[in-house]
């Protein structure tokens, strides 16, 4: 799979491995963050390969660089051809049909493990009966595993996740003597590629967008924005709480919450925000973006802000979450006040980007957002121009670019170049339920695959 020829010199079109992305998101003019990854890692690869980006949705976007096309999620056979052709293949860990074609070809499989999905379901699916959640974590876990044990190289965001994801293979008993060997720093098998930055500063906005969207905000208002969507794993409520605080002392304070999604894993968080608004009456002070802002417009709103804040609970997901919003605060040059406990907190208080507070401390954070406000953004603009250079994109993706061009041949950790593993029975069962229901006879095979699942959840493990 060259990338270069011996000599040095880049390689041709002809040498140039083709790649495809896989992401389950949507790709369009709005997007969130595995969507944005897939997409940003795509155009830069294309420099060095032939890049096709397969997406669930396809929406109103075009590229001249990367061939976008769309499949069906539970139907993926528009796939199958194309992940019979590709030399390499990205993609976060997928459910057993797409799975099992792509270790079936002879691609090498990378795996970007940047979002601890097990983490966040935890969280997500806190209101739902015990049943729902044991299922699909059981489920989640299947393709975890599956992906650990089948695929070539693995990314993540930070060297946090990259010790979480080194201790789940040493518990799955992949790290051997043979791929010790090969390389016992083990860059070779895992890397950090963070989420990452455009390499030049964002455009300065004609207009207000922000006061455009909500025009009751005057021109003399200092607002403090949520540049992004309200999750379970976050605190909003708390923002709020400290934001009543903070408009006592500046009364031409006002919140601006930037994005929102009417996904299960908003549902709680977003009732909370708003139940906080109307407990302090600041109706007329706090606003909502009932939709996302499309990629391409999200500098206006940062640039339009005087302060952002991010507040998440102390739970397992923020130990190991890389908080992208917070990565664009630093692009256009936003100061942010964050809840302390995640990667980037700690950059904003390494490197001065603003302040971080302890979780659920309203006290702290209203006072944090005071200094910040009264200090102004521009004295934190060379700070955070200087930590966005170190993030750039061409920067951040040298290891997925080096797992892409390696000449070199690679193979699982389970030392198995193809085919399938053991798997333990129950997850044998959820994978031949899962991949009979989608066989183009399943509705023949109904009773089998009800009989397959039941057996499968019948014995939740103990919590």
């Amino acid at each position: 799979m060259p990338g270069h020829h011996g000599d040095g010199r880049p390689a041709t079109r002809a040498d140039r491995p083709r790649v495809l992305f896989i992401t389950l998101d949507r790709v369009g003019e709005q997007m969130a963050g595995p969507a944005i990854r897939a997409w940003e890692l795509a155009h830069l690869l294309s420099e060095h390969a032939d890049v096709t980006l397969a997406t669930a949705e396809l929406g109103a976007i075009a590229s001249d660089a990367v061939d976008l096309v769309p499949f069906i999620a539970h139907s993926p056979r528009a796939l199958r051809r194309r992940i019979a052709e590709a030399d390499v293949i990205v993609a976060q860990p997928q459910w057993s049909v797409l799975t099992t074609w792509m270790h079936r070809s002879s691609a090498r499989v990378i795996y970007d493990l940047y979002d601890p999905e097990l983490l966040e379901l935890l969280e997500a699916l806190v209101d739902r009966t015990a049943a729902t959640r044991y299922m699909w974590l059981e489920l989640t876990l299947d393709r975890l595993h599956d992906a650990l044990h089948s695929g070539h190289h693995f990314m993540c965001a930070s060297e946090k996740q990259r010790d979480l994801w080194i201790g789940t293979m040493y518990g799955q008993r992949l790290i051997g003597p043979g791929s010790y060997a090969r390389d016992p720093s083990f860059r070779s098998v895992i890397d950090v590629v963070p989420f990452g930055l455009p390499s030049t500063p964002p455009p300065k906005p004609v207009g207000s967008a922000i006061r455009s969207m909500f025009p009751a905000i005057a021109p003399a208002d200092e607002i403090v924005l949520w540049n992004g969507g309200i999750w379970n794993w976050l605190d909003p409520a708390c923002a709020v709480r400290a934001f009543a605080l903070l408009r006592k002392r500046r009364p031409r304070a006002r919140l601006v919450f930037m994005g929102a999604s009417a996904m299960p894993a908003a549902r709680l968080a977003a009732a909370s925000a708003r139940q906080a608004v109307a407990d302090a009456g600041l109706e007329e002070a706090v606003f909502f973006n009932d939709a996302w802002v499309p990629y391409d417009e999200r500098s206006a709103w940062l640039y339009d802000a005087d302060c952002a804040v991010a507040t998440h609970l102390e739970h397992l997901e923020t130990r190991y979450a890389f908080r992208t919003r917070l990565l664009d605060c630093f692009w256009s040059g936003l100061p942010v006040v964050c809840t302390e406990g995640d990667d980037l907190s700690e950059r904003v208080e390494r490197d001065r980007l603003g302040e971080t507070v302890p979780p659920g401390d309203d006290v702290a954070l209203a006072d944090a957002l005071e200094r910040i406000l009264e200090r102004g953004r521009d004295s934190y603009a060379a700070a955070l121009a200087s930590v966005a250079t170190e993030f750039a994109w061409p920067r951040v993706a040298e290891p997925l670019v080096r797992f892409v061009v390696d000449p070199r041949p690679s193979r699982p950790l389970s030392g198995r170049a193809r085919g399938p593993w053991r798997r333990e029975l129950l997850h044998q069962a959820r994978y031949v339920a899962y991949h009979v229901s989608h066989h183009p006879l399943h509705k023949a095979n109904t009773a089998r695959v009800r009989l397959l699942a039941r057996r499968a959840g019948s014995s939740p493990p103990s919590p």
